[in-house]
């Protein structure tokens, strides 16, 4: 099991000086897998379901990434998650491709159909229709990744005639989300999955996983379904919940160091972590 941290380009860790020492503290400590999410915008006022206040700092991921894919060498780089729908999936598909380009292959691609009805109606995004565009935008996308002649014709997306290099070389992509049409989603499209909660929740949506196994095919080439999973409750764990997640399967844990105020802390955090999960040989 490889350990991983979310989260880090948020509140008082998103500065350069910042990010550097704790982008290259991670990869030293043995992190292989470094997620950040986003919001584009976040309801004002605080809805009960949004995850963070309208003015909590978040930066764009894709940019944080590029930055951070700048100053290390081998910790893998997730989006966990992009909220699809709200991105111009032609567009996003250049944009990964050169941050896969850009960091040597150690990009992943992390989606999710989002959930904020103020963020997808801020960029002119029907919350009816967020399942219907995620399915289409990433195959859109692997379209434009992996076809000869790139095209596709959608409801939501649709061009023909048009090409985009330089190609990826390696993106992964993950699928982020607990409903029946996450799961699905995650089998038929994804290399892996990416959920979030206790161990108690991971056996729970394993059973979702292995269900929608039952109810949609999983294409060959995507190959064993990889689990990434965000430790939130509690935030700090203890060895009895990593032998958890190791017996549960988790491929990638991933830690989120909570509340984000104090940068020391969050190193802190970082180097507990890495005591308390065994890391993976260096080749």
């Amino acid at each position: 099991m490889e350990l991983g941290v979310q989260g880090l380009n948020a509140k008082a860790v998103l500065g350069p000086d910042h990010t550097v020492r704790l982008a290259r503290l991670a990869e030293e400590l043995g992190y292989t897998s470094w997620w950040v999410g986003e919001h584009v915008v976040l309801p004002s006022p605080r809805t009960p379901e949004s995850p963070m206040a309208s003015t909590d700092p978040i930066l764009d991921p894709l940019a944080h990434l590029a930055f951070v894919a700048a100053v290390t060498t081998r910790i893998q780089l997730g989006t966990g998650i992009v909220v699809l729908p709200q991105r111009n999936p032609v567009v996003l598909a250049k944009q990964v491709a050169s941050l896969d380009v850009l960091s040597g292959g150690r990009f992943m691609l992390g989606v999710g159909a989002g959930y904020l009805e103020p963020e997808l109606a801020a960029v002119g995004v029907d919350l009816a229709t967020r399942g219907s565009r995620t399915d289409e935008y990433l195959d859109a996308m692997a379209s434009l990744w992996h076809d000869a002649a790139p095209a596709f014709h959608g409801r939501h997306v649709s061009f023909e005639n048009v090409d985009a290099h330089p190609r990826p070389k390696n993106v992964r992509i993950v699928v982020g989300g607990h409903s029946r049409a996450a799961f699905r989603r995650a089998v038929s499209r994804g290399h892996g999955w990416f959920g979030n909660g206790g161990p108690d929740d991971l056996a729970k949506h394993l059973g979702g996983l292995a269900q929608a196994a039952n109810e949609v095919d999983r294409p060959p080439h995507l190959g064993r379904l990889e689990i990434n999973y965000l430790q939130l409750n509690p935030v700090r764990l203890d060895a009895a919940a990593v032998a958890r997640y190791a017996e549960l399967g988790v491929d990638r844990l991933v830690v989120y160091p909570l509340p984000l105020e104090e940068p020391d802390d969050v190193a802190r955090f970082l180097e507990y972590h890495a005591e308390l999960v065994p890391r993976p040989r260096r080749s």
